[in-house]
């Protein structure tokens, strides 16, 4: 009984890592995901829109250029809302509204995000502050060097 009962807990602890595997997408991949539209002007709408957004699983590549199933089902999107017509920023605010705005590439100026543009701002005008001091301090040393000099 023992030994049953041991033999089961180690198959299930050998199989266990193996969960994920199981979860991976079986999917086929969206029609659009690697698949061009059939009229050039539309998929310049749609690669420029795609370059501007980032893949939320890579984090550092534009959907564009991701080969992430989530990048494929994203450029699907992207493509079948330029094919419906749809503008590209009206598609960008929909997905900012629905990832956030980390999917943009292009970051807002919001009441939430404000600081973190006028941060480097501020940072720039405290540190010529400083250096002018600083400088100001130097001439008056030497200042009081060449004075004490015969």
């Amino acid at each position: 009984m023992k030994r049953a009962r041991f033999i089961s807990v180690a198959t299930l602890a050998l199989l266990l890592p193996l969960a994920p595997l199981a979860a991976q997408d079986s999917l086929p991949p969206a029609p659009y995901a690697y698949r061009q539209l059939p009229d050039p002007a539309q998929e310049a709408k749609a690669q420029a829109l795609m370059e501007t957004l980032r893949c939320l699983k890579c984090q550092s590549q534009s959907i564009a250029d991701s080969d992430a199933s989530m990048a494929g089902d994203m450029r699907n999107e992207v493509r079948t809302r330029i094919a419906a017509g749809e503008d590209p920023e009206a598609i960008r605010q929909w997905l900012i509204d629905r990832y956030g705005d980390y999917v943009s590439y292009t970051p807002q100026v919001k009441p939430l995000t404000w600081p973190l543009f006028a941060a480097p701002v501020v940072f720039l005008g405290f540190a010529a502050l400083l250096l002018r001091g600083r400088f100001r301090r130097g001439k008056r040393a030497d200042a009081a060097l060449r004075k004490d000099k015969p």
